[in-house]
């Protein structure tokens, strides 16, 4: 598989599910039903969590009987994966175009930065799932749900990547953990669903420039040094 340059390491591998859950194959109303049953389900997980949410509660919340569910879907498992699964590809993928463009580590991060709080209102249901339900959903038998950590540690690798890069080029401060440093970047991003509301003084484009200036022109004015004890 082909690396771009300006990568840090990131392949280009599809993130893929691990237990079979592949989506079935429908067009128009059914395909339709199917999408509004997995947002309808995304919202019960996210309001509730994963693991307290029962399938008759989703199919009283479609109006359908419980059998009616099945049609569309075999467990509750088959429709998370189609929430985490439909995220982490828009997510993943995106990583991966913003990796190909031109530019130095900083307008890469940048851009990563603009497309991670992009998220916050497409996938809510889908982030904070993830935030709420990782350990769980990891703790289920089999490896159903390994795609999780092999998507974590591909945007970890783009992340950290890009963050050398750009101490390599004397861009970032060498004295920083790349890895610590995305961490915090990541939980940053993420921890945001929590309190952001559309509609607000910000919208995901303002909170991921306001980020972006906070991160790369700091807080404090003055020199660094004049603030040493």
């Amino acid at each position: 598989m082909n690396t771009r340059k300006n990568s840090g390491g990131a392949t280009t591998t599809p993130v893929k599910r691990q237990g079979g859950t592949k989506r079935a194959a429908a067009s128009g109303p059914a395909s339709e039903r199917r999408d509004h049953l997995v947002k309808l389900a995304a919202e019960l997980f996210a309001r509730k969590g994963f693991q307290a949410t029962t399938v008759r509660e989703i199919a009283e919340e479609a109006g359908i009987l419980s059998g009616s569910l099945y049609h569309h879907f075999d467990s509750k498992e088959t429709i998370v994966d189609e929430v985490l699964t439909t995220f982490l590809d828009d997510l993943v993928g995106r990583y991966r175009a913003a990796l190909e463009q031109d530019g130095d580590a900083r307008t890469i991060l940048s851009e990563m930065v603009r497309i991670g709080f992009s998220t916050l209102e497409p996938h809510r249901a889908a982030i904070t799932v993830m935030q709420n339900d990782w350990n769980y959903l990891q703790s289920l038998p089999g490896d159903r749900f390994d795609y999780l950590v092999k998507a974590e540690d591909e945007v970890e690798r783009m992340w950290v990547g890009q963050i050398k890069l750009g101490q390599a080029a004397g861009l970032f401060r060498a004295d920083v953990d790349p890895k610590l440093t995305y961490r915090m970047i990541r939980d940053t991003i993420w921890v945001a669903v929590r309190w952001f509301r559309p509609g607000g003084r910000l919208n995901t484009a303002g909170l991921a420039e306001h980020y972006i200036t906070v991160l790369f022109d700091g807080l404090a004015t003055g020199e660094r040094s004049s603030q040493k004890a």
